[in-house]
């Protein structure tokens, strides 16, 4: 029962830090400090992955109708085909989807070909308090400037085949060091291209569900299908409370960025930063 708990405890804060661009992994290192489960390493390490599919879910769900590609005839007006009354393809979803493919191309090819390697090289605390404080002064830098393409494009279905191409290669810098904030470094990408904050948030949620749909797939063969009745149980409540913390969280940012812009999370990940830093410096 005290694993169940914990893995709750994971989920929030898994629910909070995956979609606020302030990094999940910083988080996590400092949480499993204070907060250790009593299952294997093994698991533990997949666990911190695959927790993130409740968190897709809840992208899933608030941003159906962007994603999913059909529509009825009555209902769709872009279509590219009809297949009977019932069922057509909605053109501007299968282009948002290409747009989603092709961002995830970068980070997937490194992922799958040097996904241990990475882990071993920048996956400890010195690595990821620098990733933090490095991007928290890039959000505030960026913020700061007077851009003269800032926000530009406003709306996701605006976004060409080569901004998702740059931002996907944005992402790139998330999957090689753990702490950049893979939300994050995709919307500093997006700004500094022209896209606007509401436009960019948007489709960072929407590149997370292949993304993360892959890593946790990843991670799940690569530990195998036999989990224990107690593994079984806290990896669900684990994905359980991300999908339900990720529905507020992901609702209050699209709100929040409306009337403010990401200095604030600049701020907190410089902050961050140095207490993971002083923590694992003072505390080895």
């Amino acid at each position: 029962m005290a694993d169940i708990i914990k893995s709750i405890l994971y989920g929030i804060v898994e629910g909070i830090t995956e979609w606020l661009p302030i990094s999940s992994t910083g988080h996590m290192i400092l949480l499993n400090e204070f907060v250790r489960m009593e299952q294997s390493e093994e698991f533990f390490s997949m666990f911190l992955v695959v927790i993130q599919l409740g968190a897709i879910l809840a992208v899933v769900i608030l941003f159906w109708n962007k994603l999913w590609p059909f529509a009825s005839a009555a209902h769709n007006t872009d279509p590219i085909k009809t297949n009977g009354p019932l069922s057509i393809f909605v053109k501007a979803r299968w282009i948002m989807w290409a747009k989603i493919l092709i961002a995830c191309v970068p980070a997937a090819v490194i992922g799958v070909l040097f996904d241990d390697e990475l882990d071993a090289l920048f996956y400890n605390p010195t690595c990821v308090a620098i990733a933090l404080i490095v991007v928290g002064i890039a959000f505030i830098v960026i913020e700061s400037l007077q851009l003269k393409n800032a926000g530009i494009c406003t709306s996701i279905d605006d976004i060409t085949y080569r901004q998702a191409l740059i931002i996907g290669c944005w992402q790139l810098i998330a999957a090689i060091f753990p702490g950049t904030s893979r939300s994050g470094a995709t919307i500093i990408g997006a700004l500094l291209i022209g896209i606007g904050r509401g436009a960019a948030a948007e489709f960072t949620f929407l590149l997370a569900v292949p993304v993360m749909l892959g890593a946790s797939l990843l991670k799940i063969v690569k530990f195998g299908f036999d989990f224990t009745a107690m593994e079984a149980a806290v990896l669900g409540c684990g994905m359980v409370t991300a999908f339900v913390v990720s529905i507020f969280v992901i609702r209050f940012l699209l709100g929040y960025i409306r009337k403010h812009n990401f200095k604030v999370f600049g701020y907190y990940r410089i902050v961050l930063g140095l207490a993971v830093f002083g923590y694992f410096t003072f505390n080895r």
